[in-house]
């Protein structure tokens, strides 16, 4: 029976060794395209020229669509200046690495794109069809929706920035539509000495609720909110710094309030699906005529049982002699405003995808940024989509 065989080390093979550390990746050099929206109800840009300067004068390429800004007041002069190349064509801009956008990509886009790019835009699932993400499978691409990307304390920047302005704007669109100029009733939004001001009912204390309460109470009109959530009612409370007629949300008080309103706000959110339908018809019935509804929930369904999908050329309608303005994106009425908004989110988000190495190390070790991905590198890693389409899905995390 033969010896077993030991390995013979030498001494300094059996001394401490240094730790091998991961070499991290240097910065990189980011290809940015800006496809011109074609959805004709989008006018917001996601990169303004001023963003666009700070991104080339760090060493980054921006290819920009001819017309890209001009819906925002953004001419393509602007972006040249800013250092952006001025492409002809969206087959040109979609030869980007990364490509960014407000509304998704349609079909014939998904066409022009390269294999193994990666998109940045809004998904809005509940306008999508399985087509449009296997389309984006069989590319290979990685996909991020930056309306689910979050921040280092779980804020979800850009949903929050777009409902601050929804807020603010509701309130501004009931103003317009209670003067003259557009057949109102007359009325100011708000009040002056020796007239009794409007009053505001808003169902929902959210971010959308809270900017809406704020700018009403602003204008000088009596604000009064519900919510289902007393926690929310409190914050509120708390954020306005100033006493605020607020109620948790029982059906025979909000009718009495909607019938003594001349200006109803929706902006109730849902977590997931639909958002509830917190007034019925019969309430909208009893509501005072001539006054003014705006249903910021109508993305999600609608809050109001009367509310029905309208546009920005044809944004209201009249039923039971109340004036209804029911358009999801409300935030493209003041389209330079939310285009800062989402060039002041968006630009450090890639400043930092080059900073450490590459978006594939920013999803590895960002969880926060990893929320935002469906899709990667041609798989799709989003729970509700696979079940929601019947796709094949994995975990996120299972492959970082």
């Amino acid at each position: 029976m033969s010896k077993p065989e030991f390995l013979s080390f030498s001494s300094s093979e059996l001394m401490p060794q240094e730790e091998v550390l991961e070499v991290k990746r240097g910065r990189q050099r980011l290809q940015i395209g800006i496809p011109r929206e074609t959805c004709l109800q989008e006018k917001r840009v996601v990169l303004t020229p001023d963003a666009v300067l700070l991104l080339t004068e760090n060493g980054h390429e921006v290819l920009v669509e001819t017309k890209a800004g001009k819906s925002a007041h953004y001419s393509d002069k602007d972006y040249s200046e800013a250092g952006a190349q001025i492409v002809y064509s969206a087959k040109e801009v979609f030869e980007a690495d990364l490509i960014l956008k407000v509304e998704p990509p349609s079909l014939d886009e998904i066409q022009l794109m390269k294999h193994k790019q990666t998109l940045i835009s809004a998904l809005q699932l509940k306008t999508q069809n399985k087509e449009y993400f296997k389309a984006l499978m069989a590319k290979k691409i990685t996909a991020l929706s930056f309306e689910n990307i979050e921040d280092q304390d779980g804020i979800i920047p850009v949903v929050r920035s777009m409902s601050e302005i929804a807020g603010n704007t509701s309130i501004l669109i009931a103003g317009e539509y209670l003067s003259n100029a557009n057949n109102g009733k007359g009325f100011l939004l708000g009040g002056v000495s020796g007239v009794p001001p409007t009053e505001v009912v808003i169902i929902g204390a959210g971010t959308v609720g809270a900017y809406a309460a704020r700018t009403a109470l602003g204008l000088g009109a009596n604000v009064k909110v519900f919510d289902k959530s007393l926690t929310k009612l409190r914050r509120l409370q708390s954020l306005l710094n100033m006493p605020i007629y607020t109620c948790v949300i029982q059906p025979k008080i909000l009718e009495k309030a909607l019938m003594r309103c001349d200006v109803a706000i929706g902006a109730i959110r849902a977590e997931n699906g639909r958002t509830p339908c917190i007034v019925n018809e019969e309430m909208v019935r009893k509501m005072k005529p001539g006054s003014v509804v705006v249903d910021v929930s109508i993305d999600q369904g609608g809050c109001f049982e009367t509310s029905e999908l309208t546009n920005h050329d044809e944004p209201i309608f009249t039923k039971y002699n109340i004036i209804h303005y029911c358009v999801p994106n409300i935030a493209s009425r003041v389209s330079r405003t939310a285009s800062f908004s989402l060039s002041n989110i968006m630009a450090p988000v890639l400043l930092d995808f080059s900073e450490q190495g590459g978006i594939d190390e920013v999803l590895a070790t960002n969880k926060g940024v990893r929320k935002g991905l469906y899709i990667y590198k041609g798989n799709l890693v989003n729970k509700p989509i696979g079940e929601w389409f019947d796709l094949p899905y994995t975990e996120a995390h299972l492959l970082f």
